[in-house]
């Protein structure tokens, strides 16, 4: 029995016509097709693992034993189990991370850098404003840009920040330069006593400090009682 059927033969000589650019057109079209099927990733984004199957730990049995329906749900309790720990495994890289910690690590993690005076009783952001601004600023802990900005942090609004330390030639530096006068309009989220605990902690020990809210004066180190 003889097959019928349609052949396509090109014909001798013929080429395929892509334009005057050749192949070019036809690349940038398929190109361009995929790059608007696709979309676009952020170089900053987070990329995430990928979401684990419900049944990961069913699935990796033995054919056999996939027959037995006690030992299916036997191992489905293990695989509950097993899922709550790696989902907390899978969140150890964020715990670092000072926006989204758990709210009882926050306190812990600026002990890491020497900020032991976030009190739990604040409201969570202002805890998590804090712990950032002090890692930021850590590098200029106890210069005046670094006072001047755990002020603005702490209080919400700009900071006047004076000191007595300065650049002199051999033999000319002024006999007292150790001191600090700060100066901020309000105390933000903060009570006036926490406010002044949290600052007078950022205040290098040899130097005496005066801090003033607006026209008060709330801390006086030099002075008698303000110990």
């Amino acid at each position: 029995m003889a097959e019928t059927g349609t052949a396509l033969v090109p014909r001798s000589g013929s080429v395929p016509s892509f334009g005057p650019s050749g192949g070019a057109d036809l690349a940038a079209s398929a190109d361009s097709g995929i790059s608007r099927a696709l979309p676009r990733v952020r170089r900053d984004s987070r990329v995430g693992p990928p979401p684990r199957h419900p049944q990961w730990l069913i699935n990796q049995l033995p054919v056999g034993m996939l027959q037995s329906d006690f030992f299916v749900r036997f191992v489905s309790i293990f695989q509950e189990l097993g899922s709550g720990l790696m989902d907390d495994a899978d969140l150890m890289q964020h715990v670092a991370d000072a926006s989204v910690t758990p709210v009882p690590m926050i306190s812990h993690l600026a002990s890491w850098i020497g900020v032991d005076t976030i009190d739990k009783s604040l409201p969570e952001q202002l805890q998590r404003v804090i712990l950032a601004s002090s890692a930021r600023a850590l590098a200029h802990r106890g210069t005046v840009e670094g006072l001047r900005g755990y002020l603005e942090m702490l209080s919400g609004g700009p900071a006047e920040v004076l000191d007595g330390g300065g650049v002199w030639a051999e033999g000319e530096a002024p006999g007292d330069v150790a001191w600090v006068r700060m100066t901020v309009q309000g105390t933000g989220h903060l009570s006036e006593d926490e406010f002044v605990a949290m600052v007078r902690d950022e205040i290098p020990a040899h130097v005496r400090a005066e801090l003033w809210i607006d026209v008060r004066r709330v801390l006086a180190t030099a002075e008698k009682g303000w110990e």
